[in-house]
């Protein structure tokens, strides 16, 4: 199993960034993917999902900020950010079929599902 995410980095209050999670050695398909986020001293928390049919959900943080999106053809889940703000700075985590998170030796773990390596992004002037 291989989750990859691509397409973090540094950016200004404001501006958007595309975050890309090319997954492989499970069926795609038929698992419903999500986006975590950790910053130091916080909790590991759930920025969007998008189930296997594609329904989707967004904390209330990046509600209306944040859309997520899958290609099943490409095996790909996205996440477009917009309006980016100081507190979105984190290392982000693309996830499959995890039904929560908690941060063990600076990893995300769960019961159950698959992790990327994760990818940071820092929004700041």
């Amino acid at each position: 199993v291989q989750l990859v995410e691509s397409g973090g980095g540094l950016v200004q209050p404001g501006w958007s960034l595309r975050l890309s999670c090319a997954a492989s050695g499970f069926p795609f398909v038929d698992s419903d993917m999500g986006w975590h986020r950790h910053a130091p001293g916080n909790e590991c928390e759930l920025v969007a999902e998008i189930a296997s049919d594609g329904r989707t959900y967004y904390s209330d943080s990046v509600k209306g900020r944040f859309i997520t999106s899958r290609d099943n053809k490409k095996n790909t889940v996205i996440l477009e950010m917009n309006s980016l703000k100081p507190e979105d700075t984190a290392d982000y985590y693309c996830e499959a079929g995890a039904t929560q998170c908690t941060m063990v030796a600076g990893r995300p773990t769960s019961t159950y599902g698959y992790w990327g390596q994760g990818t940071q992004i820092t929004v700041s002037s």
